[in-house]
């Protein structure tokens, strides 16, 4: 039975909680580490260096030295005070042997006669400082120094940077506004910029909210949905205050070894402290910041020490020394309560998707370091690209600076904007793709049967181009509805035309070709979602009215939903969906077959041209509804 888990610990169990919990000193490793390498360097210089020498030099007696002397076999001998060293060639390798000095005074002599080379060594000692440095104190910095490189490597590749900085923090330091960000470099964030303009103008005028009484927040949390600027918002901050801005992610804090996430955050806090009034971020702060369970075993999780110290450390700092500290995450639902609770992450500014005039607005800002063609349509693009992300629009504006460099040409035009937002949506073209007459016939009436639905419905948006040319996202053909307004609120009249306008294709196949393909997978999945949507969130079913059957988790992600319903239920659910569905579908194959001469000059078009804008498109409708008026 685990009895940390049942909430039973006994005291020997807290003793060594306590203990592992307890911040190591970090020059104990050090003090360790050389009384080791000293005891190495002792037994290499009493035990394993004279045996390697005793096992390369032979010793032999005074007798068998005369002899080889004698034989011709000695090339050369070293006469030493005590001893003689002398080389013999055996086996037609040279050996070293040596001997003990004996009182020989014809030694000489006999050397001479037998040819060999010989000298007497001159004693010549050296000093016991160099003895001791060579001997002693080189190999321990030659220990130490190999070891240190080795535990380098190993803390690098776990990600712990260098062995001596333990419980330091990575926190990428910005001093005095280095940043070069400010608010006029962020758009389309008007209210998150008012919000954070309070911190700025503290940062500036502390004196004004101490003489009222009032204490700026501690933390500022920001959440919206990734790309859409909170680091950049952060950084702006720090550069309208220009203030010391500390910059770090969430993910490092959290290491390999106990205790070196909550190391780092009190390093983080010390130093803010030191170069108060400053800003500290933490970006992604849910790698630490989740919800703690009762799910862990033993209590002793290294994230979520990391959060008790993170807690510890924004209630122990006053405010009005000027730290302000940000966070941005994109899934405010999996953070801890005590994190949001008043007096830690007091504020909480909601970082959205752009609106249509917050899109034109960052396409300018991105544009200012882009060579653009007078007369560009910033608005037109925003119109076209509803939903994107700041990230997306500053890619959009890099990728039409990259096709307008492809072309040979110096400066962006609307075309290179147009063609970069359907490259960000469906990919490039694949224009070395090979279609048979049959399959580009298909495509053809499958998108103009979703444009021909879109154009003889009240509530669609306008169609904007027409393709048949394949994409590299894996689409054979689209087509491109643009909305002349911005639309906040969806009416159940327009989800249903929505609904109806996926179906146009499938439709349009099934009665100009018979046969149907599985060109309309993602239509079928589109109009699903909005079918399912209006049932269960949206209230839009006569069945259920305004019952709530299914909640949204994490919004800024994906979005994914769980019913609240018995099975009973999400089989009716099921059930309405379908009738739905089918409903639009019988609706958007009576519109097409009321406009069958139309579709079949349209699609020839398309097949001809491959691309079709929406002028051209409205243009050959409007021709064929006045030929029949003419006539």
């Amino acid at each position: 039975m685990d009895v940390q888990r049942l909430g039973l610990t006994t005291q020997r169990d807290k003793e060594w909680t306590a203990a592992v919990n307890q911040p190591s000193d970090p020059r104990h490793p050090l003090v360790i580490y050389l009384l080791i390498a000293m005891g190495v360097v002792l037994l290499l210089n009493a035990f394993i260096f004279p045996m390697l020498l005793r096992e390369s030099i032979r010793e032999t007696d005074y007798g068998a030295f005369l002899r080889a002397v004698e034989e011709g076999r000695v090339t050369a001998v070293e006469i030493r005070n005590n001893q003689i060293g002398f080389t013999v060639m055996e086996d037609g390798e040279e050996r070293l042997y040596v001997t003990g000095a004996m009182d020989d005074p014809d030694l000489v002599n006999r050397l001479y006669e037998a040819g060999v080379k010989f000298k007497r060594v001159i004693p010549k000692e050296n000093s016991p400082l160099v003895n001791f440095l060579l001997a002693w104190v080189l190999p321990l910095v030659l220990f130490i120094a190999v070891g240190q490189f080795f535990m380098n490597r190993l803390f690098r590749r776990m990600g712990g940077g260098n062995v001596m900085s333990f419980g330091k923090s990575n926190a990428k330091v910005y001093v005095e506004a280095q940043t070069g960000i400010t608010f006029d470099d962020v758009a389309g964030q008007e209210e998150a910029k008012e919000a954070l303009q309070e911190i700025v103008d503290f940062l500036h005028n502390p004196a004004r909210y101490r003489e009222i009484g009032a204490s700026i927040p501690k933390g500022v949390l920001l959440v919206g949905p990734p790309g859409t600027g909170k680091t950049l918002l952060a950084k702006a901050v720090a550069g309208e205050s220009k203030v010391p801005f500390f910059s770090i992610s969430g993910s490092e804090f959290v290491e390999l070894f106990v205790g070196m996430g909550a190391a780092r955050v009190r390093d983080l806090f010390k130093q803010a402290q030191a170069k108060a009034p400053c800003i500290v971020f933490i970006d992604e702060i849910d790698a630490i910041g989740k919800s703690r369970n009762a799910g862990g075993i033993g209590g002793n999780d290294e994230r979520e020490q990391t959060l008790n110290q993170l807690l510890t450390e924004m209630d122990g700092f006053d405010s009005d020394k000027g730290v302000v500290i940000l966070a941005a995450t994109n899934r405010p639902e999996t953070l801890d309560k005590a994190l949001l609770r008043p007096g830690r992450f007091d504020r909480r500014v909601p970082v959205e998707l752009p609106d249509l005039r917050g899109r034109e607005a960052i396409l300018r800002v991105h544009a200012r370091k882009v060579k653009m063609a007078p007369g560009v349509d910033f608005g037109k693009i925003a119109r076209a690209t509803s939903g994107a992300s700041g990230a997306d629009l500053a890619n959009i504006i890099n990728e039409a600076a990259l096709r307008a460099v492809r072309l040979g040409r110096r400066e962006v035009q609307q075309q290179d904007l147009e063609e970069s937002v359907e490259t960000v949506i469906a990919g490039y073209q694949r224009k070395n793709a090979v279609l048979s007459l049959q399959d580009k016939l298909t495509i053809a009436y499958h998108e103009i049967g979703h444009a021909l639905v879109a154009a003889r419905q009240n509530h669609s948006a306008p169609v904007h181009k027409i393709t048949i040319i394949p994409r590299t996202s894996g689409a054979l053909g689209y087509t491109m509805q643009v909305e002349e307004t911005e639309r906040v609120l969806m009416s159940k009249e327009q989800a249903l035309d929505k609904i109806t306008v996926y179906m146009g294709g499938r439709a349009a196949e099934e009665i100009v070709l018979g046969r149907i393909t599985s060109g309309a997978a993602n239509d079928i999945e589109q109009a699903t979602k909005i079918a399912r949507a209006m049932v269960t969130r949206f209230g839009m079913s006569e069945e259920f009215g305004m019952m709530a059957l299914e909640t949204v988790n994490n919004p800024y992600l994906g979005g994914d939903t769980t019913l609240l319903v018995s099975p009973q239920t999400a089989a009716k659910i099921d059930e309405v969906v379908l009738s739905i569905i089918k409903s639009a579908y019988e609706r958007a194959k009576a519109i097409l077959r009321d406009n069958l001469p139309v579709m079949h000059e349209l699609a020839k078009r398309l097949v001809e041209k491959e691309t079709m804008t929406g002028e051209e498109f409205m243009a050959i409708l409007r021709g064929a509804e006045e030929a029949p008026a003419q006539a």
